[in-house]
């Protein structure tokens, strides 16, 4: 029989699917918060509905001390104030308790690009082999797109219109984008669709553009070992991974004078602050083609 607390959790999860929208991957992350939340608060003889803001403080605090990154634990807080906040507009609790953490400072990294050179390098056509042209197709549609690994992994045929040159795609909170597609993708899709789809398909009826070599859908670990192993028979000395070039497709528009709205739409940003940290990395590179080129730069 599930209990009270197991029913609140159920309740808070099924309420951030249906009314906020949030990725699956996001909710489990938010329900192993709130699992070891209630781990915690169990050793300190209390609940859900009965821990006051010092429980909470010294949870997090607990996590600080064995090492967390201060993303994790800013996600955390992130988790307590959003829960806590659906106790008290359902009803469950009277007060807050979350109200007065504090989230800790980040310094946000700038994300890993690749150079145009080292990306040109990496859409040549690997081995000749079958997996190849899939290979080959699923690269030139991340840096053609922007897509998100989940959004790549997850497009189905009826997604894409080669003709017109642009793919569909579900995004965080699934928001529907259009975002055009490259003529190298394009023809690297049709490369791929040409037979060698059809052959993994087998006798399945599956309508996920990319498949692996059972039929299936391709994973997110899947598509992590196609990379590494891209990368290796491309001589390439660092390790590559998809968000790279989700992050070189944005940095590489706005090189060539793309505004930031549009980079925004195509991203699939809600916020077009979370987009503006690519401008942080062009004016880095201006800066760098001063310094490299200029007389009196020094």
């Amino acid at each position: 029989m599930m209990t009270s607390e197991e029913q609140l959790m159920k309740q808070y999860l099924t309420y951030l699917h249906v009314e906020r929208g949030l990725s699956e991957n996001t909710r489990q992350a938010y329900e192993r918060d709130l699992r070891q939340l209630q781990s915690f608060l169990k050793q300190r003889g209390t609940d859900f509905t009965g821990c006051e803001g010092n429980d909470l403080f010294l949870f997090l605090l607990k996590w600080k001390d064995i090492g967390r990154a201060p993303r994790t634990i800013a996600r955390c807080n992130a988790t307590l104030r959003g829960f806590f906040v659906f106790l008290l507009n359902e009803g469950q609790r009277n007060d807050n308790p979350s109200t007065y953490l504090v989230t800790p400072k980040l310094n946000q990294p700038l994300p890993k690009v690749l150079s145009e050179g080292t990306m040109d390098k990496l859409l040549q056509a690997g081995e000749e082999s079958d997996l190849s042209l899939r290979d080959l197709a699923m690269l030139e549609v991340l840096y053609s797109t922007g897509l998100r690994v989940s959004e790549l992994i997850g497009l189905r045929l009826a997604d894409v219109s080669l003709d017109v040159g642009y793919v569909r795609c579900l995004g965080k909170g699934s928001k529907e984008r259009i975002v055009p597609l490259g003529e190298p993708a394009v023809r690297a899709v049709e490369g791929y669709l040409n037979g060698l789809r059809n052959r993994l398909c087998g006798k399945g009826k599956s309508d996920i553009l990319f498949l692996n070599v059972h039929g299936r859908p391709l994973t997110r670990q899947g598509m992590v070992y196609i990379l590494k192993k891209w990368g290796k028979n491309h001589n390439l000395e660092r390790t590559i991974s998809p968000h790279m070039f989700r992050h070189s497709f944005a940095t590489h528009l706005l090189d060539h004078g793309a505004d930031l709205r549009s980079v925004q739409e195509m991203l699939g940003h809600a916020d077009i602050a979370t987009t503006q940290i690519y401008t942080h990395l062009t004016r880095k590179h201006l800066v760098d083609v001063f310094k490299k080129a200029h007389p009196r730069a020094d």
